[in-house]
């Protein structure tokens, strides 16, 4: 009599099959996880959401040879993560860290896990994570992963020069990255700039201004555009607070509004910032940004 019970298919019993169904269930197994931690608030869900997050060489032995997907699946998630958090004003950003060791421990040539890994975690709270030195680490295994990418080089260099104020460090850093094959020329101008002015207002347009040049994308350009303004803006301040001096000095009381600066023969027209709104005079009576203005001056902080 002829078996009314299915025998199991070759495809079934094949090595590469095997490996589908395990990936499969590793993946579906997130979905429950994924779906509490959205779902609770608070501690329990920060708990959940460590325990989300296994040691990358763990994930690396089970993914079988897909490490490349599950590295993107840990990178969305990590960018979702920093996304949550940032919208929310939140200056905890403990996960962080793990969700871009993971990503870079399975897929260690994602060069946007490094790139923008590093930006997110070197930001000031709220909009950042804080923590400069851990944006130096993920460089650092980016580097040791990617030895020829000469932009990880300038990352670092970038981090030294505005997070940590390390101007000797950072000239090294753009030094480096200049020997670097296609490296462009600008990198080892900047070495030399770092290390002969530091923190001067001048080297900084220099950094931004080939920054947006050489923008890789919109946001990038953006915020170079954001840091030359400022930097114009607060230059500006200086030169108008030294002339509020002398209009004192040679007046012999405080000006009220730039006009009688004007009429005093010290400025030619009522001075305006680089979004074209006009300087006020502040109570302590020194020149500032007046409310219409679109600079912002905190991004030099």
């Amino acid at each position: 009599m002829t078996s009314v019970v299915a025998k199991p298919s070759a495809g079934w019993r094949s090595p590469r099959a095997a490996c589908w169904i395990l990936l499969a269930l590793c993946f579906l197994a997130l979905v429950p996880v994924q779906r509490g931690i959205d779902r609770e608030k608070g501690s329990l869900a920060r708990f959940a959401e460590a325990v989300s997050v296994p040691p990358g060489e763990v994930l690396r032995r089970l993914t079988l040879g897909y490490e490349g997907l599950l590295a993107d699946i840990y990178w969305t998630r990590a960018v979702q993560y920093f996304g949550r958090q940032r919208l929310a004003r939140s200056s905890r950003f403990e996960l962080l860290g793990p969700l871009l060791r993971v990503t870079t421990t399975l897929d260690p040539h994602l060069i946007v896990a490094y790139r923008y890994g590093a930006v997110f975690l070197a930001e000031k709270p709220p909009g950042g994570a804080g923590h400069p030195k851990m944006a130096l680490e993920l460089l650092s295994r980016g580097i040791v992963a990617n030895p020829d990418y000469w932009r990880l080089w300038q990352d670092v260099g970038f981090i030294y020069y505005w997070d940590l104020k390390d101007y000797a460090r950072a000239a090294r850093a753009f030094e480096v990255g200049g020997e670097r094959p296609g490296a462009l020329p600008w990198m080892k101008a900047m070495a030399a700039a770092v290390a002969a002015k530091g923190g001067e207002l001048e080297t900084s347009r220099l950094l931004w201004a080939e920054i947006y040049r050489h923008a890789e994308n919109d946001q990038l350009r953006q915020a170079a555009l954001d840091h030359l303004a400022a930097l114009e803006a607060a230059e500006q301040i200086k030169t108008l607070d030294n002339l509020l001096a002398r209009f004192l000095v040679s007046q012999g009381h405080p000006a009220g509004s730039f006009q009688d600066v004007v009429k005093s023969g010290l400025l030619r027209a009522a001075p305006r910032d680089p979004s074209g709104a006009p300087y006020v005079i502040g109570a302590g009576g020194r020149a500032g940004l007046a409310s219409s203005s679109k600079v912002d001056l905190r991004v030099l902080q």
